[in-house]
């Protein structure tokens, strides 16, 4: 059932759309009736799901390349005059390695796509948003738990998310006077296709192989949502969803 009558005039980026996370929060927005850009290098993906919903823009892109991410935003601009919220959610992973086995490719790789990527949609939002009437709107980064802890062989991924802790940070800070709100949300095993390895079993700090606890993305989606919901006068800073029993907390 959508909900037109609260969101109908409500807009949302989110990135990555065109699958796991991404798609289920797309999915999640217009049933709550937003207008949804979805988002991703993907198009024929992005079609498959959403091309046939009135409230759906499809944007093929690539968030590491800034002439594609301003094209996107000028597209959004046109289309519907302004942007209430960017779910900043594309990111990309590596198979399990130590860092001497990690080449500069694949490093530079995850810092464009998960870290560059981020900020270029930031910058975008932040500008289109700053400059809106009315003035101000919301951005939520994808953070995930690894934003505080690691896992064995994740550097990489690891250091982009570190660094998006950053970005929200210094975003909320510089966003104050706009009327620009800031949050992440850090995510702990959503049952999408980077995770669904870890119900077989992934190795663990001490070096054994287990499987772990995972969790319905829809959960992701319903947090995503609670929080694009709320005024601009207030603000889940940091929210953390993640399956109860996976090894995060203490010693596992």
């Amino acid at each position: 059932m959508l909900r037109d009558n609260q969101n109908s005039n409500k807009t949302i980026l989110i990135t990555g759309a065109s699958q796991g996370i991404g798609k289920n929060c797309a999915i999640k927005f217009l049933k709550e009736g937003f207008k949804v850009a979805v988002l991703a290098r993907n198009k024929n993906k992005l079609e498959s799901t959403f091309k046939n919903h009135r409230n759906a823009l499809i944007l093929s892109c690539d968030v590491s390349d800034c002439n594609q991410v301003s094209k996107s935003f000028e597209v959004i601009k046109k289309k519907w005059g302004r942007l209430d919220v960017l779910f900043n959610n594309a990111g990309i992973g590596l198979k399990a390695n130590t860092p001497e086995n990690i080449s500069f490719k694949d490093w530079k790789r995850v810092i464009d796509i998960n870290l560059n990527g981020s900020f270029l949609c930031a910058q975008n939002a932040f500008k289109m948003m700053k400059e809106q009437n009315p003035q101000g709107g919301r951005i939520i980064n994808n953070g995930s738990v690894s934003s505080h802890v690691p896992r064995p062989g994740s550097l990489p991924y690891t250091a982009s998310k570190h660094a998006i802790t950053g970005l929200t940070k210094s975003i909320s800070l510089d966003g104050r006077q706009f009327n620009i709100a800031c949050s992440q949300i850090d995510i702990g095993n959503a049952l999408t296709d980077m995770v669904v390895k870890m119900k077989s079993g992934i190795k663990q700090a001490d070096g054994s192989i287990k499987p772990e606890a995972t969790m319905d993305p829809i959960h992701v989606a319903n947090s995503v949502y609670h929080i694009a919901q709320l005024p601009l006068d207030a603000n889940i800073q940091f929210m953390t969803v993640m399956a109860t029993t996976m090894p995060y907390v203490g010693r596992g």
